[in-house]
Order: structure tokens, then C-alpha cells, then sequence
């Protein structure tokens, strides 16, 4: 079979769960695929894995330079590196705060400036920013997760106004709940002397690893993200899964405090 798909794509965070997935359709589908993650990542559907941490902005810089330098071009950008915490707010370490917005949208923001130069350089392309449904329907005891996925889709809008002019486009991705190894590497913050929360923590961080465990293959994501790099005009926000299109709808249709009522019933 001839495959056309001929682009240089960089995914953060693609040695497993989602960006894994989409690097392996991607590959399939003749693209040359880099990967940059914390974790070593040897597998022949990548060109090359960068070892580094997302958050260590000049080294992702030299690794991309390294990639346009190789390739004459990068095509493709996609933050997808992140990782969530679960527990009250009030128990919430200030140094795990700092780590998970710096990771899930700090990092996001000074990478996609990263990457815009070497699109610009490239005649345009495309950056994907992995967001979640929690960011529009935020749950309770993942508060600082849903605020960072909220706040990625924000700055993807901005950005995608921003980078029109270069033929630079942005899409953010909000699959639902995926049967990845990210609910086994969720970080669960409690005050052992505090038990005030248990009940509540307990059947919220039940409910939602209920819900992933029985949720979407990942494979799916590399399906709709192969179908948004195809298209001219590709849409600012993709929701995946048609029960996860009706979830994020919600807050059109009805007035925000009784969605957040609706989610409070579900979950505590």
C-alpha cells in the first residue's frame, strides 16, 4: 500500500498511553515520527526519542532543531505530555500544584512558541494540544487537573488567531475517558490526619477510575488526530467519543450552576 502521509511529526509524551497511539497510526499511515518524553522510548515506529522533560524548554528547542536540521522541515507539533492529581484542595501540596500546572499547561505555552518558529520556517502545519472533557466540565477532588485542561483549550484559541497568518493550525483534542495507564499513574494527595474528605475523595477517584477503566481504546485518538491533519480546515476543539460530544454541550443548553450540580450528584 503507498503511503502519502509524508510529514514530520514531534509528539510530547508519546512513549505510551495516547501519544503513543497516535505515533503508531501516524507511522503507519508514512509520516516520520519523533518522540520527546521523560521515559526512554526505543521503537521502530519513531525516527528518534528524545529523553528530556517537557518542562526543560531549551533542551526540547535543541532537540526540534536537531529534527528540522535532519528533516528540512517539521510539519507537526503535539503537546500531549501530562500527568493528573486527585484529592481536596485543602490537602494539596504547593509543590505538586506547581509541578502539574507547569507540566499540563505551562509547558504547553512556552512549547508552542518553540514550535512556531520551526513552522514558520516550514510554510505552516499544525499544533495539537491534548486536552481533556474535564476541562470544560471540570470534577471536584481533580480541581488543578481541570483548570490546566481549561486552560489549554483557552490558549489554543488565542494561539490559533495568532498563527493564522503563518498557515499555522491549532486544534485541541478532548478525548473522554481512555483506557490508558493514566489512571494507574495518577497522584491521589490525602491528610492522614484529616478524614473530613474521605467519604467524598473515595467515591469521586472510584467513579472516574471506574469510568477510564471502562472507557475508550486510545487508539481511537490516533484515528481522529490522522483524519484532523487531512483536512484544509481542520476545527479548533475535537471531542472524542459521541457520549463525550453531548457531556460538552452541556453547558450550552443549561445554566452552569446546575451542570456543576449535575456533576456533583454523579460524583460525590
Amino acid at each position: 500500500m503507498k503511503k502519502e502521509f509524508n510529514k514530520v511529526v514531534v509528539i510530547t509524551g508519546a512513549s505510551s498511553g495516547i501519544g503513543y497511539q497516535v505515533a503508531k497510526k501516524l507511522a503507519s499511515k508514512g509520516a516520520k515520527v519523533y518522540n520527546i518524553s521523560r521515559r526512554p522510548m526505543e521503537d521502530t515506529i519513531f525516527q528518534k526519542s528524545f529523553v528530556c522533560d517537557v518542562n526543560e524548554t531549551e533542551k526540547v528547542d535543541l532537540a526540534l532543531n536537531e529534527i528540522y536540521n535532519k528533516e528540512g522541515k517539521i510539519d507537526v507539533f503535539m503537546n500531549n505530555a501530562g500527568f493528573g492529581i486527585a484529592g481536596a484542595i485543602e490537602n494539596a501540596k504547593a509543590e505538586s500544584i506547581y509541578s502539574l500546572v507547569n507540566t499540563n499547561l505551562s509547558a504547553v505555552i512556552a512549547l508552542s512558541g518553540v514550535a512556531v518558529k520551526y513552522l514558520k520556517m516550514s510554510g505552516g502545519g499544525n499544533i495539537i494540544n491534548t486536552c481533556s472533557v474535564g476541562g470544560i466540565i471540570p470534577l471536584p477532588y481533580q480541581a488543578t487537573y481541570s483548570a490546566t485542561k481549561a486552560g489549554v483549550d483557552v490558549f489554543s484559541r488565542a494561539l490559533a488567531n495568532e498563527v493564522k497568518q503563518f498557515k499555522i493550525k491549532v486544534t485541541t483534542i478532548l478525548p473522554g475517558d481512555m483506557k490508558t495507564g493514566f489512571t494507574k499513574a495518577r497522584i491521589i494527595e490525602n491528610d492522614a490526619k484529616d478524614d473530613s474528605y474521605k467519604k467524598s475523595v473515595e467515591k469521586s477517584i472510584k467513579k472516574a477510575e471506574k469510568e477510564e477503566i471502562n472507557g475508550q481504546n486510545p487508539e481511537i485518538v490516533g484515528k481522529v488526530v490522522y483524519k484532523i491533519l487531512k483536512k484544509k480546515n481542520p476545527p479548533l476543539r475535537k471531542t472524542i467519543g459521541f457520549s463525550y460530544k453531548l457531556i460538552v454541550f452541556l453547558p450550552r443548553i443549561f445554566p452552569i450552576k446546575f451542570v456543576n450540580w449535575l456533576v456533583r450528584k454523579i460524583y460525590i
